[in-house]
C-alpha cells in the first residue's frame, strides 16, 4: 500500500503525542503510537514517564479488541529484543494488526531492521519513513546519543539589536520580552541537561530551572563548567542542589586523586541518572535503546581531537567574580562544603567538551542545553559540537559595555541550515540545525 495523506496526517499526530514526555523518558526514546481503525483512533500513547512503559502497548491496552485489523502509526520502529518488557514488535502481532507505519527506523543495533522484519514476517504490512525528518527532529537527542556517542547539543543565544548578548559587570540583563522568555522555559523543561560556564554562574547567578506554573518538576539537570570549584556556596545554585541536581565539571587537577589524574578516561565521572533529582543511580541496563559502549571517536562532526585550550577570562582563578582557592586545605573544606550542599562534583577537564559529552551521553543524557555565557557558547561551536542554534534578536540596545555575541544571523558556521523563524511578541527566534 502506498503512503497515504491519511497516513502523513496521523503520524504528525504521532510525532507531537511523542514530544508530550521529551526528557522524562530516562535513556529510552520519547515515542507517539497512535492505533487507527476505519479512520478513527480507537488507542494512542507516549512512552510512560521513566521510559516504561512503551508507547506502543500502552495504546494496544487502551484499543483492546479494535485492535485487530487495524493500523499503527510509530515515530520508533517497534523494538524486538527482550529487555526489561517484551519486544513491542510481538505486542503488535499479538492484537493482531493489520498494518505499521513507521517515522523513523531505530538506529541501536539490536533492533535496527528487525522490529521491521520481525512484523512483515507475521504478515503485518510495514511502511517506514512516513515524515521521517519531522520524526528525527523529535527524536533528535536519541539519534544522537545512538549515532554519536553524546548528547544532542543546542546553543540558545539572545542577541540585542547592537550584537550584544549582555552587559559586563551587570548580571543578567533582559534582551527578550516574556514571550520568548516562556519559549525558553519549554525548552528547559524538555531537555535533559543544561550547561552554563562559571564565569555565567557567578555573574549571573541563575537558577536555571523551569519556572512555568505545572512544569517546575520537568527542570533539567544544572551542569556548570568550574575548573577550580570557584561556584560561591551562597549561589541560587547550590542554594538549590537538593531540589535539582547541580553538577560542578571541575579540573582534574583539583581531584582528591589529582597526582593520578592525568589522562583519566570518562569512566571517572560518577554515575548521573537522566531521571530528574536522581543522580548516582545506577543505569537500567536493559532500557528499551540504552546506549551501547562505543568509541568517542565519533562524538561530533569537525569535534576536535586535540585539547581545547580554556577561554580567555575563564582560566583557572580568572572566572569573573571568582575566588580559587588558595592551597589544598582551602580546596577540600570547598569541595566538602558544596558536596555537603547536594552539588555533585565530577573531574573531567571543562575544556574537552569531546570527552566530556560521551561521559554525560553514557549516563543517560540525551540532549544538553548551552546557555551561556560567549565563552562557552564558542568552545563548543568551536569544537562542531553544536547540532541546534536557537537565536534570539531583539530590538534592544545594551550600548556601552556590552558583551559581544559569539554569532549573529550573518556568520552560522557551515553545516547548519536554517529551519524555520518564528515571532514572540517582537523579538525574532531563527532556529538553525546540522543534519541528523
Amino acid at each position: 500500500m502506498s503512503v497515504t495523506p491519511d497516513d502523513e496526517s496521523f503520524m504528525a499526530a504521532a510525532i507531537r503525542l511523542s514530544r508530550r514526555h521529551l526528557g522524562r523518558t530516562a535513556t529510552n526514546p520519547s515515542v507517539g503510537c497512535l492505533i487507527v481503525k476505519d479512520g478513527v483512533i480507537v488507542g494512542q500513547a507516549v512512552t510512560a514517564l521513566g521510559g516504561r512503559p512503551h508507547a506502543e502497548p500502552q495504546a494496544l491496552a487502551e484499543a483492546g479488541e479494535a485492535a485487530r485489523g487495524a493500523t499503527a502509526y510509530v515515530t520508533l520502529e517497534p523494538c524486538s529484543h527482550h529487555g526489561k518488557t517484551p519486544p513491542c514488535a510481538e505486542a503488535l502481532i499479538a492484537y493482531g494488526v493489520a498494518r505499521v507505519v513507521i517515522s523513523v527506523t531505530d538506529p541501536d543495533p539490536r533492533v535496527s531492521g528487525r522490529g521491521i522484519s520481525m512484523l512483515r514476517d507475521a504478515g503485518i504490512e510495514v511502511d517506514a519513513g512516513v515524515l521521517e525528518a519531522e520524526g528525527r527532529r523529535s527524536l533528535a537527542g536519541y539519534l544522537t546519543r545512538q549515532t554519536k556517542n553524546r548528547p544532542y547539543v543546542t546553543l540558545k543565544l539572545a542577541v540585542s539589536a547592537d550584537g550584544m548578548i549582555g552587559r559586563a559587570g551587570e548580571g543578567q540583563v533582559a534582551i527578550t520580552g516574556s514571550e520568548a522568555r516562556a519559549e525558553v522555559q519549554a525548552l528547559r523543561a524538555e531537555t535533559d541537561a543544561i550547561l552554563v560556564g562559571i564565569g555565567t554562574a557567578i555573574s549571573d547567578d541563575p537558577l536555571l530551572t523551569v519556572r512555568t506554573p505545572g512544569l517546575e518538576a520537568q527542570s533539567p539537570i544544572r551542569i556548570v563548567l568550574d575548573p577550580t570549584l570557584a561556584l560561591p556556596l551562597t549561589s541560587k545554585l547550590v542554594e538549590t542542589a537538593r531540589d535539582v541536581p547541580v553538577i560542578l565539571v571541575a579540573s582534574e587537577e583539583v581531584s582528591p586523586l589529582a597526582a593520578d589524574a592525568e589522562g583519566l578516561p570518562p569512566s571517572v565521572l560518577p554515575d548521573i541518572s537522566p531521571t530528574r533529582g536522581e543522580i548516582g543511580k545506577e543505569r537500567e541496563p536493559n532500557s528499551q535503546n540504552d546506549s551501547s559502549s562505543r568509541s568517542t571517536a565519533d562524538v561530533g562532526q569537525g569535534a576536535s581531537p586535540q585539547p581545547i585550550s580554556p577561554p580567555v577570562g575563564e582560566m583557572p582563578g580568572r572566572a569573573e567574580g571568582g575566588n580559587t582557592p588558595a592551597d589544598a586545605t582551602d580546596l577540600d573544606s570547598r569541595r566538602a562544603a558544596l558536596e555537603a550542599a547536594g552539588v555533585e562534583i565530577v573531574y573531567c577537564n571543562p575544556y574537552h567538551p569531546e570527552i566530556l559529552l560521551p561521559a554525560l551521553a553514557t549516563r543517560g543524557i540525551s540532549s544538553l542545553l548551552v546557555e551561556g555565557g560567549a565563552k562557552t557558547a564558542r568552545l563548543f561551536l568551536e569544537a562542531g559540537l553544536v547540532d541546534r542554534i536557537q537565536l534570539y534578536q531583539a530590538p534592544v540596545i545594551i550600548g556601552v559595555n556590552g558583551i559581544e555575541s559569539p554569532l549573529d544571523a550573518t556568520d552560522i558556521p557551515s553545516g547548519f541550515a536554517h529551519t524555520g523563524t518564528q515571532m514572540f511578541g517582537v523579538d525574532r527566534l531563527d532556529e538553525y540545525e546540522r543534519r541528523l
